[in-house]
């Protein structure tokens, strides 16, 4: 369910242009072009990058330095363009779901460290997190007139798992509530597309972007990928299981709030269109996104929404050459 809370919360905002003290956990330095990154670092060896640029993880890497993340090698760090790959943002619309251009343009703005967030209802003995804050500039407000502050908690757990906690406020003071659709646009890194099983959302409805958004409904087997995809699975449940049979591993992604799930790989021929994507990473990419977008939220003014995304990588076991994706799912 998701969470929207009427409580109005003060805010404490640290400036961008000065960046906290690193510590053990937490590293803040500057990345490609000169963007400032923070460096999230777990005592097994885990580890994930953060930009400012976009609130955007751009790395989330095992304890024994694997990249579970796919960030293109044509990925182009530099303003106005997003970064293809990792995890974008896609706020306040995804894809092209309304006015805005395709998924709005939180992932596109810099955003700034937060010192002294809002407290989180529930405490976290994690210390290797970051608070990100965005706030619209006046450019914003022309193209979306509304006023907000999404915060954004990135966290790595003790056991190398990966957390984002988004929490966006409606801070309008004219009174008028806003909507807004939502995604984390994750790319997981796969060793071979045609090799990947995705479990948990069989028999679910699900809008086609490839057919001008029509309804359809997914047959009982797992998805497998032999062509370009392209689909919101409708009212999904809290957990799926993205299974590499190659890696012998197998993603589970946790979510909160966030009711739809997006499945896309854009295949060869979109592949080779795109100028900040390798004509053949389609093969060592999946996107599977939790997301927000066939019921759009709306928040009254004062009113909070919280999205929870949690990753994590674990091996897979294999039962006479079929891996049993049940216990993933039905799992802890």
């Amino acid at each position: 369910m998701s969470s929207i809370e009427k409580d109005k919360i003060p805010s404490s905002l640290s400036s961008s242009s000065s960046l906290p003290l690193s510590t053990p956990f937490v590293d803040f330095s500057k990345g490609i072009n000169g963007f400032d990154k923070i460096i999230l670092r777990e005592s097994r060896g885990s580890s994930a990058e953060v930009y400012l640029y976009g609130g955007h993880v751009t790395s989330w890497k095992n304890d024994h330095g694997e990249e579970l993340l796919f960030l293109s090698s044509k990925a182009v760090f530099k303003a106005p363009k997003a970064i293809r790959g990792g995890i974008p943002i896609c706020f306040p619309q995804f894809g092209s779901h309304g006015t805005l251009d395709q998924h709005g343009f939180a992932r596109n703005r810099i955003w700034a460290v937060e010192d002294d967030p809002p407290p989180f209802p529930t405490t976290t003995l994690n210390k290797a997190f970051v608070d990100l804050i965005l706030k619209p500039s006046e450019e914003d407000t022309k193209i979306w007139p509304h006023s907000f502050e999404f915060r954004l908690r990135v966290a790595l757990g003790p056991g190398g798992d990966l957390m984002l906690t988004s929490r966006i406020r409606n801070t309008n003071s004219d009174g008028k509530p806003f909507s807004f659709t939502f995604a984390y646009h994750t790319y997981f890194s796969v060793s071979d597309i045609s090799e990947v099983r995705v479990e948990g959302l069989e028999t679910l409805d699900y809008l086609d972007n490839l057919q001008n958004k029509e309804r359809f409904t997914e047959q009982g087997d797992a998805l497998t990928f032999e062509s370009e995809v392209d689909k919101i699975y409708l009212s999904t449940p809290t957990k799926i299981a993205i299974i590499d049979h190659e890696k012998k591993r197998t993603f589970v992604l946790r979510k909160d709030g966030l009711p739809d799930a997006v499945v896309w790989n854009p295949w060869d021929k979109k592949a080779k269109a795109m100028a900040d994507f390798g004509d053949d990473e389609y093969k060592h990419m999946l996107c599977v996104e939790a997301a927000a977008i066939e019921k759009a939220i709306t928040l009254k003014p004062g009113e909070e929404w919280k999205g929870r995304l949690e990753l994590s990588a674990v091996p897979s076991s294999y039962c006479s050459g079929q891996l049993d994706p049940q216990r993933v799912l039905q799992g802890s």
